[in-house]
């Protein structure tokens, strides 16, 4: 599972840039009547910033976290386990990896600086979300 974002550095965000990124996720939930948990967390992979939509799941809780955490842990969105688990079964034994989609990785200026994860939608749903929020950051 070689990974194009393991060369990448990593810093320290601000509570502004990720207050940033739940802002943008919140607001695309909203917009689209989705009803999701979503977690925040910095490049050590900590809990910052977690949000419960009303009616959520309370299973989603621990899995939104769950994919943020994993994310961040491994330098990797986490679709690509989700994707590799079919090939390779064996990743289902790593610690703390998840093969849900819906972790995405927070990038800035070329480092990473955390991950968000959501869930309580389906997979695809809970990866738009993340991928929105994500997006504040990631742009140039």
């Amino acid at each position: 599972m070689a990974n194009d974002k393991d060369d990448l550095e990593i810093r320290i965000a601000t509570t502004d840039d990720l207050d940033q990124v739940m802002a943008a996720a919140n607001a695309d939930m909203a917009k689209r009547k989705w009803r999701l948990n979503c977690a925040v967390v910095d490049s050590a992979a900590q809990l910052v910033l977690f949000r419960r939509m009303d009616q959520t799941h309370v299973g989603s809780i621990d899995i939104a976290m769950h994919k943020a955490r994993a994310a961040a842990k491994f330098r990797r969105d986490t679709l690509v386990f989700e994707n590799a688990i079919a090939a390779n079964p064996g990743i289902a034994t790593l610690d703390d990896a998840i093969a849900s989609r819906g972790g995405v990785l927070i990038i800035s200026k070329g480092q990473i600086i955390g991950a968000i994860g959501c869930s309580g939608g389906t997979g695809s749903q809970d990866e738009l979300i993340a991928k929105v929020g994500a997006a504040v950051m990631n742009a140039p």
